[in-house]
């Protein structure tokens, strides 16, 4: 993998792929599409954009992997319509022009419980995702689907999050395995693996193999 492109470079899971990335001697180049900049490094391309007009004729598109962390919650959003925007829409669209200029490996983080067909609508948004991805035709598509991420402050403030992580952190031991806080660095190594080996076909990696 000498190019990687990465989606949601600015989130908790995001920054944490573009640290990894840029430290891999094999990576000459990441691309990182952000709405606002980001602090020049080595060997990192940001171009700036508008994830509603993004420009499909843009040669970094190309890449040999796309990494996709690109997600937001409801509260943010500000609505339903909002949320699955950012979730599905802009995750799709940039997938659908990376693949089309010829990019062969995705990787996505997903969620635990991820289902198209559920009436939760965070969990729908994300099977949904995962199944359109899967119709885009990548030779590779790896899902990580991880539990509750526990990974430091989020750039973006999430009390129901919060509340929820300090809650989990107690009742630990009595959780079973696939309902426990994930690291994140756990959830960044396990999909940047899973992309780096590009195995053929759909891989979804449930949240308990990511547990110590």
């Amino acid at each position: 993998m000498s190019t990687l492109l990465l989606l949601g470079s600015t989130g908790l899971v995001g920054r944490q792929l573009l640290a990894l990335a840029l430290a891999d001697p094999a990576v000459s180049q990441v691309v990182a599409p952000t709405r606002r900049p980001l602090s020049a490094q080595a060997r990192l391309l940001n171009p700036l954009v508008d994830f509603e007009r993004l420009p499909a004729d843009a040669p970094w598109w190309h890449a040999d992997a796309v990494l996709c962390a690109l997600g937001t919650t409801l509260r943010l959003a500000g609505s339903a319509e909002a949320f699955r925007r950012v979730d599905h829409d802009y995750v799709l669209e940039a997938c659908r022009l990376a693949h089309q200029a010829g990019t062969r490996r995705c990787g996505l983080v997903s969620s635990l419980g991820a289902d198209a067909g559920s009436r939760g609508l965070y969990l729908r948004v994300k099977g949904e995702t995962e199944r359109d991805l899967q119709a885009l035709g990548f030779e590779s598509l790896s899902c990580v689907r991880p539990s509750l991420l526990d990974g430091g402050p989020r750039p973006d403030h999430r009390p129901g999050e919060t509340l929820a992580l300090a809650l989990s952190r107690g009742l630990m031991p009595l959780l079973p395995r696939r309902w426990r806080p994930v690291r994140t660095e756990r959830v960044v190594q396990a999909l940047y693996q899973a992309v780096r080996e590009g195995r053929p076909g759909l891989h979804l990696i449930p949240s308990e193999a990511l547990q110590a």
